[in-house]
């Protein structure tokens, strides 16, 4: 099983909704930057009072029952080097019409890619190793990624992938939104803008069974409430997370939009390579120590693939081009002169976005925020993420150097390679099939949407 591209989405949908009219339908939500089609697959909800057995045969209008459905949108591909979303999506869409259950009076909703540009730029189908995931690395930078637009950008400013994302959740006001994540190595979390009562249980149950560690100690939510292993509840106004870094306002993303209709959102992340040095609860005997040699290596780092892009930039003389003052672009720009490939431009932009980030990062780190306690796992998130952040632009300015036969293209050819092969062999890499990958986040979104319908029902909201 291959991670599909975003023009192999549309045709399976398009097969799919051909398969089952009564039940699918296949929409376009709006247009990418570059023109593309962002596409919407639905499933119809069926009657409440409808048996399992015959639910399939009284589904009702794509989208309806009974005029007063309940809806689930997943968000697959809003981070372009994380694809196994789409292919989470069409497997849930598949597995909904053979098991209807969950279709009782709720409609599903997909959103199979929801930046097909960047998927387009980030092409790796079956990525063998850490450096063959990385040979055409891309992730644009946080103004260029669907999701975390309008934290970044005004409202007039907010690209169109964000606005059809935006415009759906309007339109069918979800009780869930999932978006669907993924990470290069490390293990499985949810993030969750509200609590599910009961999710962790089933949530941890699939990864034991599927051999994927929990990421108990995750970077992205240090210091949130963690009402289980591996479950992670995004702090509300006024709280403080501390040890956590988001260069964008997490309550600005779309993952809020969602509560202007009650609804909640669940972020479920699933690693393409595991590794056990995440999910260790041992206490960490010196996490401050730990954090301030972390935080020397990336500067370090990020100096060596700092002085790579100023060996590039004198070649491209520096022009700010197709580039506005917050770091966001629109492709249509001039390229930058001595670069022919047109992929050149929004590599360079994210390139230059995760340099300026690191900086900022290594003072949360070493400041007086950094935790006195922290367990091993949280401390082995922090060392994967560091070298995620330095390896990543490493490799995307790799691709621009060498299709342009750069002379410094060699050197940073054997940097990122080192990199690669350092980062495998300090986590014990293991590659998590695609399949299973998909498996773990089907599994995880039917888990939330049952509990968080439970919730609802013990609550008296259902």
């Amino acid at each position: 099983m291959c991670y599909p591209t975003p023009q192999e989405l549309g045709l399976a949908a398009r097969a799919l909704a051909d398969e089952h009219p009564g039940e699918v339908r296949l929409r376009q939500a709006g247009t990418s930057r570059a023109g593309q089609p962002i596409w919407v697959l639905s499933v119809a909800a069926t009657a409440t009072t409808t048996t399992t057995a015959t639910a399939t045969a009284t589904a009702g209008p794509v989208g309806t029952a009974g005029g007063d459905a309940r809806s689930v949108l997943v968000v697959a591909g809003a981070h372009a080097n994380e694809p196994v979303g789409g292919a989470t999506a069409l497997s849930l869409a598949r597995r909904l019409l053979r098991d209807p259950a969950p279709r009782a009076g709720c409609g599903w909703h997909f959103l199979l890619c929801a930046d097909p540009d960047g998927a387009d730029l980030h092409r790796t189908p079956r990525p063998y190793s850490l450096l063959d995931y990385h040979r055409y690395f891309f992730r644009p930078p946080g103004p260029e990624q669907p999701e975390w637009a309008p934290s970044l950008l005004p409202a007039d400013r907010l690209p169109p992938e964000t606005l059809a994302l935006t415009a759906l959740i309007d339109e069918l006001r979800p009780v869930l939104q999932v978006s669907l994540h993924a990470t290069d190595l490390g293990g499985t979390w949810v993030q969750l803008t509200r609590d599910i009562p009961g999710l962790a249980e089933p949530f941890a149950k699939s990864a034991a069974e599927l051999r994927i560690p929990v990421e108990n100690g995750a970077s992205d939510a240090a210091g949130w409430p963690s009402p289980g292993p591996g479950i992670f509840v995004i702090p509300q106004p006024g709280s403080e997370a501390a040890g956590t870094f988001h260069p964008e306002d997490t309550r600005l993303s779309t993952w809020y939009h969602a509560h202007r209709y009650a609804g909640t959102t669940a972020i479920v992340e699933v690693p393409m390579w595991a590794s056990d040095l995440v999910d260790d609860p041992a206490p960490h005997p010196d996490p401050r120590g730990a954090l301030r040699m972390l935080a020397a290596r990336l500067t370090a780092d990020a100096a060596l693939v700092g002085a790579a892009r100023e060996r590039a930039r004198s070649r491209d003389g520096d022009r700010d081009w197709d580039r506005n003052e917050d770091g966001s672009g629109d492709g249509d720009g001039p390229r930058p002169g001595g670069f022919e490939d047109p992929a050149a431009a929004p590599l360079l932009r994210a390139v230059d976005w995760t340099l300026a980030l690191i900086p900022r990062i290594t003072v949360e780190w070493t400041g007086a925020g950094a935790p006195a306690e922290a367990t091993a796992a949280y401390i082995a998130s922090i060392d994967a993420f560091g070298r995620r952040l330095s390896l990543r632009a490493a490799a995307m300015l790799l691709r621009v150097l060498r299709a342009e036969g750069h002379p410094a293209a060699p050197g940073l050819d054997r940097l990122v390679t080192g990199w690669c092969e350092e980062f495998a062999a300090r986590f014990g890499a293991r590659w998590i099939p695609v399949a299973t990958q998909v498996e773990h986040q089907s599994r995880t979104v039917l888990a939330a949407y049952d509990r968080l319908v439970a919730a609802d029902r013990a609550t008296g909201r259902a």
